[in-house]
C-alpha cells in the first residue's frame, strides 16, 4: 500500500525557511504491524479520540478527503534520524547503542532497549567482542559485558545535556518584564497600528538573520485550551507579525479567531515544528475543536505539506545573537554628560541586551551613571581622546581599582576612513547639526575645531558657552550634521541661532553677515541604504534625552535615512530626529526578549489635561544631554514665563523621502 511520509525540511531556491514535503513510498506491511507504529500520542488524556476506540479506527477509512495516514509519522528529520511523536501511555525509551530517544513500544525486541534491529545487532556484536577481551586479560565474564565504543552514545547524551543547559539558560535571559496595563498585542489590533520588521534593525538579535520568517509559517506551542495536568502542546500558525510578537493560530481554528494569541517569536516558548518529536512532548488538539476532525493525524499532514517552519538550529541562533562581548568591569571613555565637550573614564556596570549601564569611574556611591549601547558613537577606548586630541577629563584615580580592565580596541564600532588630504572641512564653516541637547531641532551650526581622523567638534550658533563647554564631538560621516540648505530643500524646520532678529532666516544673508562660508556639500556623505522603514510604523526607542528608557514610539517622517520618533502619549516637541541605522532603535518586543523595562505610552488623561507645571517638567527632560540640563529648571521656568521660547515647528511638508532629494546624508559606520 502506498505509504505517506514528512520528511526533513527541504529548502527551496531563495527560502530561508524549511519546507515539509510528503513523499510517497510502497511498503508491505501487516495490518497489525502498521497499527503497533501508529502510534503519536497526539490525543493522551482524550478517551473519546484514542486510537483503541472504534470510533477513531473507522475514522481511518472513512476519512477520504485527505490520504490515509501511514505507520509512525516523522514530522521532520533532523541530523539524517528520523524522529517520531511520542506516545506518553507507552513511555518514551533511549536506545542503549545509539542514544535516539523514542517512543517505547517501537523500540526493537521485548526489552525495547534498542531503536532498531541494526542497534541491536551492533550492540550484541560489541559485547561479545568485550567478553572475548575480558577471557584473553583472564578476567572472569561477567552477565553484562561492557559494551565496546560506545564513545558516540556518550557524545550524545553530553550533547544533550549541554543542550537541555541551553534552554534553561535561555530562558532565564528571556524573562519577560511585565509592563503593568500594557500590551504590545492588544495596542496593535485595537488600532490596527504596523510594527517595523525586524530586518530593519541590523544591530538587534536576529537583526542579520530573520529570514522571511512571515505570515503562514508554522510553530509548535503550548496548548493553553487543555485541561490536562502536563504540558502538553498543539501547532499554529503565525497569522500577523510585529517586530520580534507573533499573532498565532491554532490548527484547527480556520478563521476562527477567539483563541489567538501573542507570542514572541525568539523566546523560549516557541519551537520549530517537530521539536516535540524530538523532545518528547506530546501534541494533543486544543479542547475546543477535539470533536471537529475524526483523524486529526491526516490532517495535520494536509495542513503541513509544503508549509515553512522555523529553521531547527532557530534557537541556537537566537541565544548567538544575544552573546555581547562587553562585560562588566570594563574601562571605556565616554561623553562627559555635565561638559560635552570632553569625555571621562566609565566602568561598565551591566550589560543588557546591549545596552551598557556606565558608571563614571570617579562616582563612589555608582550613581553617577550613563546609559547607551554598545555600538554608540560616544564611546570609545581608552587613549581615544588623546589620540584624535578631544578634550579629557583627568580621573582623580591614579590606579585602575582591582577587577577593572581596559576594553579591547576592537570591541568599538569603526567609523569610515576619510581623506583630510585634499579639500577638508575647516574651523569657521557653517552647517546644520542636530542639536545634542535638543533632539528635535537642527540648527544653524559652525565648525569649531578639526580633530584627527575625521572627528570635529561643534557648537550651535547663538547659545555657546563663552569656554566651549557645550561644544560635541561628530564624525565627519555622521547622520547628524547636514550641508548649508537641507532643511530648507526637505521642508524642515531650521532652528535659527538664538536671538537673531532678521526671520524668516535666510542662510545668504547670514553667511553675508558673519562673513563665513558654507561646508562643501560634496563633503558630506550621500549614502542612503535601503532601510525599509514607512510612516506610522511602530517600534521600540530610548528617549535620549532620558536614554535609561525604552518607551513605545512611532515614525512619523521619514528624510532619506533621517527618521523623526515620536514617543506616543507625549507632545510632538518631544520628538526626536534619528538616523535610521541608529542603535537605539529597536523592533517591537525587544524589551520582553532582553528583559528591559518598556516604558508604556502616557495615558490619554494625562494627554488631555496636561498642566504647564507638566509642560515645564517635561521641557526640562528634553533639555537634558545624557542627563545633563543645558539650563536649570528654575531658569527654564523664568523664560518660558516671558514667553521667549523656541520649539520645533512641524515642517511644510510630511512627504515620506527615501532618496529623492538634492541633498542626503550618511550614518558613521
Amino acid at each position: 500500500m502506498p505509504r505517506m511520509t514528512i520528511t526533513a525540511p527541504q529548502r527551496q531556491p531563495g527560502d530561508d525557511l524549511p519546507c515539509l514535503v510528503i513523499r510517497e513510498k510502497t511498503e508491505h506491511t501487516s495490518r497489525a504491524e502498521r497499527k503497533r507504529r501508529d502510534s503519536f500520542g497526539m490525543f493522551d488524556g482524550y478517551d473519546s479520540c484514542s486510537e483503541d476506540t472504534s470510533s477513531s479506527s473507522s475514522s481511518d477509512e472513512s476519512e477520504e478527503e485527505v490520504a490515509p495516514l501511514p505507520s509512525s509519522l516523522p514530522i521532520i528529520k533532523n541530523n539524517g534520524q528520523v524522529y517520531t511523536y511520542p506516545d506518553g501511555k507507552s513511555g518514551m525509551a533511549t536506545c542503549e547503542m545509539c542514544g535516539m530517544v523514542g517512543v517505547r513500544d517501537a523500540f526493537y525486541s521485548k526489552t525495547k532497549r534498542f531503536c532498531s534491529v541494526s542497534c541491536s545487532r551492533s550492540y550484541s556484536s560489541n559485547s561479545k567482542k568485550a567478553s572475548i577481551l575480558a577471557r584473553l586479560q583472564g578476567k572472569p565474564p561477567t552477565k553484562k559485558a561492557k559494551v565496546l565504543q560506545k564513545q558516540p552514545l556518550v557524545a550524545k547524551l553530553a550533547a544533550y545535556a549541554q543542550y537541555q543547559a541551553t534552554l534553561q539558560n535561555q530562558a532565564k535571559t528571556k524573562a519577560a518584564v511585565p509592563v503593568e496595563g500594557f500590551s504590545w498585542g492588544n495596542y496593535i489590533n485595537s488600532n490596527s497600528f504596523t510594527a517595523a520588521p525586524v530586518t530593519c534593525f541590523k544591530h538587534a538579535p536576529m537583526g542579520t538573520c530573520w529570514g522571511d520568517i512571515s505570515e503562514g509559517v508554522r510553530v509548535e506551542v503550548l496548548n493553553t485550551d487543555c485541561s490536562l495536568p502536563t504540558k502538553v502542546f498543539w501547532i499554529a500558525g503565525i497569522v500577523k507579525l510585529a517586530g520580534y510578537n507573533a499573532l498565532l493560530r491554532y490548527e484547527g481554528f480556520e478563521n476562527d479567531s477567539s483563541l489567538d494569541f501573542w507570542c514572541n517569536v525568539c523566546g523560549s516558548d516557541i519551537h520549530p515544528v517537530g521539536w516535540c518529536a524530538t523532545s518528547g512532548k506530546p501534541l494533543v488538539p486544543p479542547r475546543s475543536i477535539q470533536h471537529k476532525y475524526t483523524n486529526w493525524k491526516a490532517f495535520l499532514v494536509k495542513r503541513l505539506t509544503g508549509a515553512k517552519t522555523l529553521p531547527p538550529d532557530f534557537s541556537q541562533k537566537v541565544s548567538e545573537s544575544m552573546q555581547y562581548p562587553f562585560k562588566t568591569s570594563m574601562r571605556v571613555e565616554v561623553v562627559d554628560k555635565t561638559h560635552l565637550c570632553r569625555t571621562r573614564v566609565a566602568v561598565v556596570e551591566c550589560v543588557i541586551g546591549g545596552r551598557l549601564r556606565l558608571v563614571y569611574e570617579e562616582s563612589e556611591d555608582k550613581t553617577d551613571d550613563f546609559w547607551c549601547h554598545m555600538y554608540s558613537p560616544l564611546i570609545h577606548h581608552i587613549g581615544w581622546s588623546r589620540s584624535i586630541g578631544h578634550r579629557f577629563k583627568r580621573s582623580d584615580i591614579t590606579k585602575k581599582q582591582e577587577g577593572h580592565f581596559d576594553a579591547p580596541p576592537h570591541l568599538f564600532m569603526k567609523v569610515k576612513e576619510v581623506d583630510t588630504a585634499g579639500e577638508w572641512f575647516k574651523e569657521g564653516m557653517k552647517l546644520e547639526a542636530i542639536d545634542p541637547l535638543n533632539l528635535s531641532a537642527i540648527c544653524v551650526a559652525t565648525i569649531r575645531k578639526v580633530l584627527a581622523d575625521g572627528f570635529l567638534m561643534i557648537g550651535i550658533d547663538g547659545s555657546e558657552a563663552a569656554d566651549g563647554s557645550d561644544w560635541f564631538c561628530y564624525h565627519a560621516t555622521s547622520p547628524s550634521i547636514f550641508p548649508v540648505g537641507f532643511c530648507e530643500i526637505n521642508m524642515i524646520e531650521l532652528t535659527p541661532p538664538r536671538g537673531y532678529a532678521k526671520l524668516p532666516f535666510k542662510w545668504f544673508d547670514y553667511l553675508r553677515e558673519t562673513d563665513s562660508i558654507a561646508a562643501p556639500v560634496k563633503l558630506f556623505n550621500k549614502e542612503v541604504p535601503n532601510h525599509g522603514f514607512h510612516v506610522g510604523m511602530k517600534l521600540e526607542a530610548v528617549d535620549l534625552m532620558e536614554p535609561r528608557l525604552v518607551c513605545v514610539a512611532t515614525v512619523t517622517r521619514i528624510i532619506h535615512r533621517l527618521l523623526r520618533i515620536h514617543f506616543d502619549g507625549w507632545e510632538d516637541e518631544y520628538d526626536q530626529w534619528v538616523d535610521c541605522e541608529s542603535p537605539d532603535l529597536y523592533p517591537v518586543g525587544w524589551c520582553q526578549l532582553t528583559g528591559y523595562q518598556l516604558q508604556p505610552p502616557a495615558p490619554q488623561s494625562s494627554r488631555d489635561s496636561q498642566s504647564s507645571s507638566s509642560k515645564q517638567k517635561k521641557k526640562a527632560k528634553s533639555q537634558q544631554y545624557k542627563g545633563h540640563k543645558k539650563m536649570t529648571s528654575l531658569q527654564l521656568k523664568e523664560e518660558l514665563l516671558d514667553g521667549e521660547e523656541y520649539s520645533f515647528l512641524q515642517g511644510a511638508s510630511d512627504q515620506e523621502s527615501n532618496g529623492s532629494a538634492s541633498y542626503y546624508i550618511k550614518q558613521e559606520p
